[in-house]
């Protein structure tokens, strides 16, 4: 990426069963009283999806971008049974232990809103606010299976334009609007370069084996995580043509919340 997305630290953090995992820090300003925001990714992405976001807001406040384990340059996880919410969860306890962050706000994108509700849950006074970026706590069978469908399924690619082309193949009706040097931050933002000097997705396909059973939320009922962040100020965002946050449940979500603001992104999809 370009100098304009160079303001932050790479650095690493230990999960609870000693996997080392990485994070971007965006320091912010020396003086500032406002809570940090911490930005969490969906499924199969790192931290490199909040280039842009945290660029914007690094100018008035801390940034703490973290990579799930088994994406980006978080260690792979030896078992893939931990590929799970419930453990991404302790993961981020732990870096917020070493961190000394005791409060922050929270963007969470997909997976990333799942485990913001969880936090909520498990530690309140650990969100100051939040907005949760196409996910809510029921997830739309259709999106389910198209994601299925793909995660963990491979696949490598001679070059980053064949690699951006795939990827406005397979999801051009979701961003209707993405010009090819879009799809192609979006492939260098989601793949790597892999040891056959091959671009390939940037995580492990294991990660799909958890999600492959019969919940993608790992059995947790999510309305009462849901509620805990509902306490809170709070954004939902939806793609107006999402297949994962439905109009029914985003309804059902104003409904059970304090303090929520509706945002509906027309004219695009997940996420």
């Amino acid at each position: 990426m370009s100098d304009e997305h160079d303001h932050f630290e790479e650095k690493h953090w230990t999960s609870p069963d000693g996997l080392k995992l990485h994070f971007r820090d965006y320091a912010g300003p020396d003086a500032s009283d406002l809570p940090p925001v911490v930005c969490l990714p969906g499924l199969t992405r790192n931290s490199r999806d909040f280039e842009d976001l945290a660029d914007h807001l690094r100018t008035r406040t801390r940034v703490i971008c973290p990579t799930m384990r088994g994406r980006g340059d978080s260690e792979y996880a030896p078992d893939s049974a931990t590929y799970v919410p419930q453990q991404y969860v302790a993961d981020l306890l732990a870096l917020f232990e070493q961190e000394g962050i005791t409060r922050a706000v929270f963007v969470g994108t997909s997976l990333g809103g799942i485990l913001t509700m969880l936090l909520a849950a498990v530690k309140p006074d650990l969100v100051a606010g939040a907005l949760v970026n196409d996910i809510g706590p029921e997830i739309s069978a259709d999106g389910i299976a198209r994601i299925r469908g793909y995660v963990g399924q491979g696949g490598s690619f001679p070059t980053w334009m064949h690699a951006a082309r795939a990827l406005e193949e397979g999801q051009g009706d979701i961003f209707p609007d993405f010009t090819i040097d879009d799809w192609l931050v979006m492939a260098k933002r989601s793949m790597t370069v892999g040891t056959n000097q091959r671009i390939v997705p940037d995580y492990d396909a294991k990660i799909a084996e958890p999600f492959a059973g019969d919940s993608a939320e790992g059995g947790t009922d999510l309305w009462s995580p849901f509620e805990a962040l509902g306490k809170k100020p709070l954004v939902a965002v939806r793609g107006e043509t999402s297949d994962i946050l439905t109009a029914d449940t985003l309804e059902q979500m104003q409904a059970r919340a304090d303090d929520i603001e509706i945002v509906i992104v027309p004219g695009v999809g997940h996420a």
